[in-house]
This record gives C-alpha cells, structure tokens and sequence, in this order.
C-alpha cells in the first residue's frame, strides 16, 4: 500500500474512485453521492487544499483524505459557525483547517491506513486549529470515532445535525501543529512513501 499526496487535478482525474470509497465508507444512498460528485469537484480549488490517497499496488485507491481553510460562506463552516458561540467560533474557526473527508474501503480498514491518512494530512495542513465531522457512535466500537482520539481531538459540538441528513454528528477539533511529541502521533504509522 502507498500513502501518496494528491493535488487537486489528481482527484478530480480520480473522482470516480473517491465517490465510490465514499459511498462505501458512509453507507450513502446513490442519489447522496450524485450531488457529492459536484461538491468535491469544487472543494479542490478552495484555499489551503490538501489531499492524500492510499492505493493499493495495482493502483487501485483503498482510502483518501482531503481538506481546506475554513471561510464563511463555505456550507460546513457557516453550518459550524452559526452553532457555536462567539468564543468557540474565536477559537476554532478563525484559523482552522477542515477535515473534509477521510475514508477508507470497508475492507481496508482496521489496518492503520486511516491513521497514516489523518496523520499525512494533518502534518501538511496550514491553519491553527483543525475541525471534523464524523456521524454519531460508541467511541468504544467506532474505529473513526477511537482514530479521532487517538490523534487528540476533542469535542467541539455533540448531536449536530447537518441539513439534509438525518444523523446526528459529532463535532471534533485539535490544535495544530501536528507536532512528533504528541502522543497521537506516536500512536499513528507514519506517513508512507511518497508524503513530504
């Protein structure tokens, strides 16, 4: 498996793959991920994007990652910002690098590539905080709720929901930095060949 950086013609060239790990990754209905598609497609051109893919030997993809600068404006960040209060919003979303997506095939999962994902983004991200959503679960049984601890994130909103899904969604968020003395980073495999 190679951990590789993206750039955003090397998703949009990939767009395909990425909707259907996706699909797979959040049990999305067919006509959820149609309108995803296009969503993705213009993420790639927001400020401070960064990408990461983990493909298989046969260049097949098993899991991606990918995020921005927060702004207003954006749908999540104004979702975000009207939640929180005026302190919250001072100190998560003045400065803050979204977490977008990060997924993993089902099959692929519990080998540390979300891990070595999490950590390749988090290690080239700019921004001062780091945000993310991730539905709902028992942070015991939940591999991407546990991942997220792991790496130090803390919760910014719990029982959030986003329009348009009926899920309730955990907010999470961590200082950056991603710094080597940090015990989520001792934790995670590092970044595969490939990530500067």
């Amino acid at each position: 498996m190679r951990l590789v950086r993206w750039t955003p013609d090397d998703l949009v060239r990939r767009l395909d793959d990425v909707v259907a790990v996706y699909g797979e990754a959040m049990n999305y209905r067919t006509d959820l991920l149609e309108a995803r598609r296009g969503y993705i497609a213009t993420h790639v051109r927001r400020p401070g994007f960064r990408a990461v893919a983990s493909l298989t030997s046969e260049g097949h993809l098993a899991g991606f990652g990918y995020g921005y600068l927060g702004a207003a404006g954006q749908w999540w960040h104004d979702q975000v910002h009207r939640a929180l209060d005026g302190d919250a919003r001072r100190r998560w979303l003045a400065d803050c690098f979204e977490v977008v997506e990060l997924h993993v095939r089902p099959p692929a999962q519990g080998h540390g590539l979300g891990a070595r994902q999490l950590t390749a983004l988090l290690t080239m991200a700019p921004g001062s905080t780091t945000l993310l959503s991730t539905p709902e679960a028992d942070e015991q049984r939940s591999r991407a709720w546990r991942l997220y601890r792991r790496f130090g994130f803390v919760d910014v909103l719990r029982h959030f929901h986003f329009p348009g899904d009926e899920r309730p969604f955990g907010i999470l968020g961590r200082d950056l930095p991603l710094t080597p003395q940090a015990p989520a980073d001792r934790a995670a495999s590092a970044p595969g060949p490939g990530v500067p």
